[in-house]
């Protein structure tokens, strides 16, 4: 009938608003649990080296990597509020103490502006063009999904790339929207449309892989989970588990890109807050040549630890958070259907 929505055929039964929802709840549930790690991080980074104006740090919200720029040395930001911590424990607990529990959460609000919706794109992407996938594959589940993920991936970083180039602008120094778009034509006309996704290739090197390997162990792992313990239907423990291992194992696999893709972001950030002319090394394999003379190859395996206690659970609630979601509107739409004459 007119004016409704139909359901999505393939896999999913559910509406393309449902599957919005799902995946935009689980995306706001990841950042307010995996947020507050990032935060303590960053207090104790700026602990133990001052940030000084200019200088760019990563801020990760359990979704997306933001580029978060000091433009006042002398400015009271989150990340500069006093206080001496003796480690990530201790810095909880004061934190909590003396600035409230909402200062775990500091910085999180402008970022879920782009996370939010780009993490729907991303999902839904993903789910819709799996269902396509499948039956062309002969109903090669693993490999549907390998694919799908590393396209939705693809898109969803092409998509968001120039967004977070133009919010790190934003940053350096206030702008209207007219300076902007004339900062934003300046650079095209001076670089060409391609200077919008600087840091693009970093980016896509550590996330596409990543996404590939992490839904082709997610399925794997999800069919051996039901096996191993006779369940006909996946159960949201079974979601969560799945999401943390497949989370680990991407995460280890792709964290020599993370490492670049890290230090050139800041490069990239820098380059834009001081205006400079200066030359970076541009190419993905110069920053790792660089990274490998500097600390060996354990250099490229730096921040393994911190990596995996961030990515998986951000992998697990997301993922659990999602199929339960979609598998809630499964059942109401069913409900619907046998209700009606």
């Amino acid at each position: 009938m007119k004016g409704k929505e139909e359901l999505i055929p393939g896999a999913t039964g559910i509406t393309l608003s449902q599957q919005i929802l799902a995946s935009s709840t689980g995306a706001l549930l990841t950042s307010l649990f995996v947020t507050p790690l990032d935060v303590v991080k960053i207090r104790l980074q700026a602990q133990s080296k001052p940030f000084i104006k200019g200088k760019c740090f990563v801020y990760c919200n359990g979704l997306m990597d933001h580029l978060c720029v000091c433009v006042n040395g002398n400015s009271k930001a989150w990340y500069r509020a006093p206080g001496q911590f003796r480690g990530t424990a201790d810095a909880f607990i004061q934190i909590i103490r003396n600035e409230g529990v909402r200062s775990l959460w500091s910085g999180l609000p402008p970022t879920l502006i782009m996370a939010v919706p780009a993490t729907a794109f991303y999902f839904t992407f993903y789910d819709q063009l799996r269902d396509i996938l499948i039956p062309r594959l002969q109903g090669n589940t693993e490999t549907a999904s390998l694919l799908a993920g590393a396209t939705a991936r693809l898109g969803s970083v092409t998509l968001i790339s120039p967004l977070e180039l133009i919010r790190t602008k934003m940053q350096s120094r206030p702008l209207s929207y007219r300076e902007l778009c004339l900062c934003i034509q300046s650079s095209v006309v001076k670089d060409g449309w391609l200077s919008l996704w600087k840091g693009w290739g970093p980016t896509v090197l550590r996330d596409v892989p990543f996404s590939a390997l992490y839904w082709f162990n997610y399925e794997l792992g999800k069919k051996w989970l039901c096996q191993k313990y006779n369940s006909p239907e996946p159960t949201f423990s079974i979601y969560f588990i799945a999401g943390a291992v497949s989370g680990s194992i991407a995460s280890i696999v792709t964290l020599p890109f993370d490492v670049v893709k890290t230090r050139r972001q800041i490069e990239v950030g820098e380059l834009e807050v001081f205006s400079t002319s200066q030359k970076r090394s541009t190419s993905t394999w110069k920053v790792m040549n660089t990274i490998l003379a500097e600390n060996g190859f354990s250099g490229l395996f730096a921040g393994l630890i911190p990596r995996l206690i961030k990515v998986a659970p951000a992998c697990a609630v997301m993922i659990s958070t999602y199929e339960f979601g979609k598998t809630f509107f499964r059942k109401l739409n069913k409900e619907k259907q046998l209700k009606k004459p």
